[in-house]
């Protein structure tokens, strides 16, 4: 058994890529936090405005049931980015863990910058680091640099983690 993983961080470190990629190593369903958003919560993204708790509140907890239903084993990317919102996901799924990528805001930018058309408009980048709570050291997960291949990101996460 597979504790189900949350791929976290800001927009543009890659969550996506590296959470696909994690699931194929792992042989575990994929999910993009992205798909889960109401209509709402993107029209405000995509108009420039940071969306608040009350915006992220029901978008989470359909993250967290997907988490609930994959208790055996899935990975989920989202940005999970404040402690408050990954606890409202252990609080459907108790064993999730969560994998941070982490990088400067130049290499976020940099990243952003390569993929035009995403809901998420580089103006709120700052926005996303302002909101950043890293993880805490009682939180089961690790932190990894975003700069380096989707390939030694995944292996970092699979050697550092037990079980694996």
């Amino acid at each position: 058994m597979t504790s189900p993983v949350v791929v976290m961080g800001v927009s543009g470190s890659g969550k996506s890529t590296v959470g696909a990629a994690l699931a194929q190593r792992l042989r575990v369903p994929f999910a993009d936090a992205d798909d889960f958003h109401p209509p709402a919560n993107i029209a405000k993204m995509t108009a420039g405005h940071p969306l608040d708790d009350d915006d992220r509140y029901p978008w989470l907890e359909s993250i967290g049931e997907w988490l609930a239903a994959h208790a055996d084993g899935g990975v989920m990317s989202c940005s999970a980015l404040k402690r408050k919102y990954r606890d409202q996901l252990r609080r459907h799924c108790a064993g999730v863990r969560f994998l941070h990528l982490r990088g400067t805001a130049e290499v976020i930018a940099r990243r952003q910058a390569s993929r035009p058309g995403h809901f998420m408009p580089a103006t709120l980048l700052a926005s996303q680091f302002d909101t950043l709570e890293p993880l805490d050291a009682d939180e089961d997960g690790i932190s990894i640099d975003v700069d380096q291949s989707i390939d030694s990101i995944v292996d970092s996460y699979v050697s550092r983690t037990p079980g694996k």
